[in-house]
This record gives structure tokens, C-alpha cells and sequence, in this order.
């Protein structure tokens, strides 16, 4: 394991540039976010020439249990996986921001049967009939916005989400999960012994960095490590591993979850210690925004930095709050901060772990 230090996203990089193979694991609008910035430092002839470190290969993977809006009538109606994550990190890849972005996004106000659905949804909808094959209509539609990377489900098998609730009850399904008033004890996949994509485990073993998040912690996050073989692969790989802190608790999710909390359940659901470093936002939300989400429970996370440290993981500090009509991550800092970390960090092969 790293050395622990609280690190600040000021440091100065060090090493001399990298060209590096990331994995980025999550779901919903977190996952989406943090690619549109990290696709700004994906290899290209001006970026070579700089010197800087570069991304040679950047991957996405995403949960695929949604069960609700657009993406939950096409996997009910069409028995296919839900597409709006994956559609949403697409186009946070795209080289085209402009026109066929704003296309793929475009969600139907009106019209029997279209009302609600995105244009991309029923893009990949089709793709999917026409191949017969969600993984390769992912891979066209990749193809077609030009997108700088890859895009994998986190599997191609149908999945439930299984919530086992600290009062005894179970509630089986993204939606009735993320509604619950109860406090998550544990989460299942139903089936349970689904496969992850080759493509997949491929990535990340050759992998140099892997993230997990930002993203809800129940349904985007830990659903991914609960596919079979894919926190094992995590851990065998000689990258270097970051969580990507949520920046306020989830109500029904991460009530009262401290940062250190979250680390704890992903290292629960994965059966081991997970991460090296966790990037945590230092920046104190304004009034106006503590107060909206005050109205249903929710709050900034707490970042208890010394019972991160007795995890064995090391905070990296940045301004990462962006306020909008919601909290976010803030995209390019983020990212920067992401690549001046593996710019510092030192040989995987020579850590001992």
C-alpha cells in the first residue's frame, strides 16, 4: 500500500510524463462527468508534443440495474439492458459536443410511446435489435460519435439490484431501492453469478489507474463490484486505485455516511481493501445549496480524513464542488487532479502491496 499523507490537489508532479491505461467504474450522471474531463487528456499529436501525461486508452465501466424512466420501459418492453447510463457516458466521450451530442440527449416531450424516451436510448435500442448483441450496439454507437474511449457494461446479463435492509426486509430493484426509507445493510446481485465482458477484465488488468466513482453508492457503485470476478479483478491489478468521493449523502442511500463510511461499504461488498488514494472535496457548499438539500436530509459528506488514513487510503483534497441545480463534480479539476496524482505516483511494480 502507498505511503499515507494527506496529499493537496497544489502538489507540484514530479515524475516525467506517463502514457497511461485508465478504468473508470461507476454509474449515472458521476460516471459521465468524470470522463468529459478525463477525455481531455486522452492521447493525442498535441498532447504527445507537450510532454505531458496522457491517457493512451480510457474505459468506462457501467452499472446497468436501472429499472426506471426510459431506460426501465425499453428493458422491460424490449428485454434489453437499461441504456441511459451508458448512453450518457457515450456522449460525455464524444469528440462531437455540438450536434450529435445534443441529438443522442434529445428527450421526446410528447408522442404515444415516445414520450420520455432520449433519442440515444432508442438509438441503442435499435442497434441492439439489429445486432442482437447490447455490447456491440455500445461499440457502434461509439463509433459513430467519435468517441475517445470505450464504453462497457459492467455485464451483459440481465440484473436486479437486492437490498437487505438493517430491520430483516429485502427490497428487490433499483427503483424500490432507492425509494426505501430503511438503512441498506447489504446489496445483491439477482442472479448472482453474472459474467463481466472480457473487454472488461482485459482493461483492467493492464490497467495504471482505476476509479470508482462518483456516483450513488448503492445503485451505481457497488452493483459494479458485485459482478462475478470483478472486484477480484480489481484487486489483482498492479494499478493504482482512487475513489472518487460523492460530494453530499444520497437520501434513502448514504444518510449519515460519512466519506470514510463509503470506502467502508465498497471494501465490504468487495471482500478486501480496495483503494490507495480517495479524492475528497474540501469546498463548503453555499447556504442556498445546504439548505436545498437539507429538505430531505441530505448534507455535504462528512470528510473524516483521519478514519480514511485507518483504512489505509490517502486523501487527496481539491475544490471539486460545482453548484448548479444540483451539487457536481467539478469536472476539469477533478480530472486534473486525477493525472497530476499518476504523474506523482510512484511505479506500480515497484509498491509493494
Amino acid at each position: 500500500m502507498v505511503p499515507q499523507q494527506r496529499m493537496n490537489s497544489s502538489d507540484p508532479s514530479k515524475p516525467g510524463p506517463r502514457d497511461l491505461r485508465v478504468v473508470a467504474i461507476g454509474g449515472g450522471t458521476g460516471l459521465s462527468t468524470l470522463l468529459k474531463g478525463l477525455k481531455r487528456y486522452v492521447l493525442t499529436p498535441t498532447l504527445a508534443a507537450s510532454g505531458q501525461t496522457a491517457i493512451r486508452e480510457l474505459c468506462g465501466v457501467v452499472t446497468v440495474s436501472d429499472d426506471g424512466g426510459s431506460s426501465g420501459r425499453l428493458r422491460k418492453e424490449l428485454n434489453m439492458l437499461p441504456p441511459g447510463d451508458i448512453r450518457n457516458c457515450i456522449v460525455a466521450l464524444s469528440e462531437d459536443e455540438a450536434l450529435l451530442s445534443r441529438l443522442f440527449q434529445h428527450r421526446f416531450q410528447k408522442g404515444s410511446g415516445l414520450e420520455g424516451h432520449s433519442f440515444g436510448n432508442l438509438f441503442l435500442a435499435a442497434l441492439t435489435s439489429i445486432t442482437g448483441d447490447f455490447a456491440e450496439a455500445v461499440r457502434l454507437s461509439s463509433e459513430i460519435l467519435l468517441t475517445r474511449g470505450h464504453i462497457y457494461p459492467a455485464t451483459a446479463s440481465s440484473v436486479e439490484l437486492e437490498a437487505h435492509m438493517e430491520d430483516g426486509t429485502k427490497v428487490r430493484g433499483e427503483t424500490r431501492i432507492t425509494a426505501s426509507k430503511g438503512k441498506i445493510r447489504e446489496l445483491f446481485l439477482v442472479p448472482p453469478n453474472v459474467e463481466p465482458l472480457s473487454q472488461t477484465l482485459d482493461a483492467i488488468a493492464n490497467a495504471d489507474l482505476i476509479t470508482v466513482g462518483p456516483g450513488s453508492l448503492f445503485t451505481s457503485l457497488i452493483p459494479n463490484l458485485l459482478v462475478r470476478g470483478m472486484a477480484k479483478a480489481v484487486l489483482d491489478s498492479s494499478a493504482v486505485k482512487v475513489f472518487v468521493c460523492n460530494l453530499m449523502t444520497q437520501a434513502n442511500e448514504s444518510l449519515g455516511l460519512t466519506a470514510a463510511d463509503h470506502i467502508r461499504a465498497l471494501n465490504s461488498h468487495a471482500g478486501s481493501q480496495l483503494f490507495d488514494y480517495a479524492l475528497i472535496n474540501q469546498k463548503t457548499a453555499s447556504p442556498e445549496m445546504k439548505a436545498k438539500y437539507a429538505l430531505e436530509g441530505a448534507s455535504q459528506i462528512v470528510a473524516d480524513l483521519d478514519a480514511i488514513e485507518a483504512l489505509g487510503v490517502c486523501p487527496v483534497l481539491g475544490d471539486y464542488l460545482d453548484e448548479g441545480e444540483v451539487a457536481r463534480h467539478a469536472t476539469d479539476p477533478v480530472a486534473h487532479d486525477l493525472m497530476t496524482l499518476m504523474a506523482q505516483a510512484p511505479d506500480r511494480q515497484s509498491i509493494s502491496r
